[in-house]
């Protein structure tokens, strides 16, 4: 499946962005003359540097690596961007799997001792998942490790990748793929969260209605809390509820939730 016919094609849509009008064809349908194409892909080009900039700011580099005797696991986070839109490419795991069958998250898995670091086991993942080839990911950079429900330390590893990109679903281990525009994650209407006791974060649930193919994906826990701060961060907008980490600073916040994991463990 390819992510384009995940969305319609070029609507009148575009003219919000400031784009020539666009032209019908019989039936009603519109779709973009050239020129409106041109402006289309420099806007998205924008959009994705633009986008880039900001979350290369929160690279971690080598600050967490004192978690290194910890099991160990990485997902990527796939960004593009369609129709002057930021959007988020999420799986369904199959409900064959052992452990959290039918939920949606993001391609990833735990590390393999062939991997050189994080993005070699997200990228890893995603190839054996999603049919990604590495050479058509663009790594923006590695966020803040987090704790599984399991204790293993996961680190979201962010890129980007080609819009036109065909997703080819390994069965065994995926049962669908689909995409969430990124600012779904700071809409108040669709949020809802619980406090965790005892912990320092907050249990994050988003429900998607993909009006494409009809279907309704909750997004909950890990992913939700993932995607949602990739939201905050790549668009610089702070959400009307509680995130349950500072927004302007929230390397401290993860931090501190690690190292109380690690004092229990």
């Amino acid at each position: 499946m390819s992510l384009r016919q995940m969305a319609p094609r070029c609507t009148s849509r575009a003219i919000s962005l400031s784009l020539p009008p666009v032209v019908g064809l019989s039936g009603g349908e519109h779709v973009c003359p050239p020129r409106c194409l041109d402006t289309v892909g420099a806007i998205e080009m924008s959009i994705a540097e633009t986008t880039k900039a900001m979350l290369k700011k929160y690279e971690i580099g080598s600050k967490f690596s004192y978690l290194s005797s910890l099991p160990k696991a990485s997902v990527l986070i796939p960004l593009f961007v369609r129709n002057g839109e930021l959007r988020v490419l999420m799986t369904v795991r199959s409900q064959e799997l052992n452990t959290s069958g039918g939920e949606v998250c993001f391609p990833g898995g735990k590390y393999d001792p062939m991997d050189h670091n994080e993005i070699d086991t997200a990228l890893r993942e995603a190839g054996e998942e999603i049919g990604l080839p590495p050479d058509q990911v663009e790594v923006v950079c590695r966020l803040f490790p987090v704790m599984s429900k399991t204790g293993i330390v996961v680190t979201p590893v962010v890129a980007f990748i080609k819009e036109s990109f065909q997703a080819q679903p390994n069965p065994e281990e995926v049962s669908d793929i689909f995409s969430v525009p990124l600012d779904y994650f700071i809409n108040p209407a669709l949020h809802t969260s619980h406090a965790m006791p005892g912990q320092p974060v907050r249990n994050h649930f988003f429900t998607y209605q993909d009006n494409e193919s009809g279907k309704s994906y909750l997004i909950w826990g890990l992913t939700a809390t993932l995607a949602l701060l990739v939201a905050v961060l790549a668009l610089e907008k702070k959400p009307s509820f509680p995130v349950g980490f500072n927004i302007e600073d929230p390397l401290p916040h993860f931090q501190r939730s690690l190292d109380q994991w690690r004092s229990r463990l």
